[in-house]
């Protein structure tokens, strides 16, 4: 199988995950202006499916390093793919909430209040669990971030004295959607070997934990859907039916799904190398990405105050340090 072994070329993968993190929202932001979130969501599910199972068949299956995907996904022992599946259960009714914040909040809002909790309680949860990287600056890109995240419910904040769409609903939304986005990576690592050259006996691969994964998140949809339906959908989506929804639409989800899953393939790969709080980390600075698609693009913050501005620039410089300070760990 594929795998990265050197230092360099992980933090360059860190950041294929910041891109695509960052970027799949914009598929949300596409098609609910017509298509019910409820439904975005499920063909978004889809695509993460269908990008693990395509890498597992390709990249994680051919090669002599590693284990195939196949030969893995038969000698696992039952407590990882269970690890695995959780995962993708946490982070789905986590996503779903940071969904949920979008549609009340904006891009530009949701993704820095919700993520950047995710990015700080996660650097600390996985480096507990695998402790790679200077501790020292580990700490203050955490803290950089934390301010961040605080310049950006600023902002909002400054934001809602001229808006009366803000929504505070949208706000906390995200942030517990962000506080149990934090733990989802951790469940996937301690079904993962550490040496992907060698992997060690019951322990899985990156592409298989990422196909159950995305098995996890697909099969818990269901469940979770009547809170995406509670708080993000419009009176008019429940005349809406699945088959009601053009194929382009459809096919914008998929894509939403596929962008998001070649963010996590990414960073699951870049764990070897980098270990899984720096990969973590890094990745998580899709963040900022987020943002300029909210404010450039999408104009999320057209028309407020000047003070909303500058702690938007705030919150920019202080994730930028932060990713640089956790860059820099290793």
């Amino acid at each position: 199988m594929f795998i990265i072994t050197h230092y360099p070329l992980a933090v360059v993968v860190c950041f294929v995950t910041m891109l695509c993190w960052g970027s799949w929202a914009n598929t949300q932001k596409l098609t609910t202006q017509s298509v019910p979130t409820t439904i975005f969501y499920r063909d978004y599910t889809y695509g993460i499916l269908l990008l693990s199972l395509l890498l597992a068949f390709t990249f994680g299956s051919f090669g002599e390093a590693g284990r195939s995907f196949i030969t893995d996904l038969k000698q696992g022992d039952t407590q990882n793919l269970i690890y695995a599946l959780i995962g993708g259960f946490v982070f789905n009714i986590a996503n779903i909430l940071i969904v949920v914040g979008i549609e009340l909040a904006g891009l530009s809002v949701a993704m820095p209040v919700g993520i950047g909790l995710a990015l700080i309680l996660g650097v600390v949860v996985n480096y507990i669990s695998s402790p790679v990287g200077n501790v020292g600056l580990l700490s203050g890109g955490v803290f950089s971030i934390f301010l961040a995240v605080v310049f950006s419910a600023l902002a909002y904040r400054s934001k809602g004295s001229t808006d009366t769409a803000v929504s505070t609903q949208g706000l906390i939304s995200s942030l517990v959607g962000g506080f149990l986005m934090s733990f989802f990576f951790y469940f996937v690592a301690k079904s993962m070997t550490v040496d992907f050259t060698a992997p060690s006996p019951g322990l899985l691969t990156p592409y298989t934990a990422l196909v159950l994964f995305a098995v996890g998140v697909v099969v818990s949809t269901p469940i979770f859907l009547p809170v995406l339906r509670r708080f993000a959908s419009k009176p008019a989506d429940g005349e809406i039916l699945y088959s009601d929804v053009s194929r382009r639409n459809h096919q914008i989800g998929v894509l939403g799904g596929m962008v998001w899953c070649l963010g996590m393939a990414s960073s699951l790969l870049a764990s070897g190398a980098a270990g899984y709080a720096i990969s973590y980390g890094l990745g998580q600075g899709a963040t900022i990405i987020a943002v300029l698609w909210g404010v450039f693009i999408w104009h999320e913050f057209r028309g407020a105050p000047s003070t909303s501005n500058r702690y938007l620039m705030l919150m920019g410089l202080c994730y930028v340090l932060g990713l640089a300070l956790i860059i820099s760990a290793k």
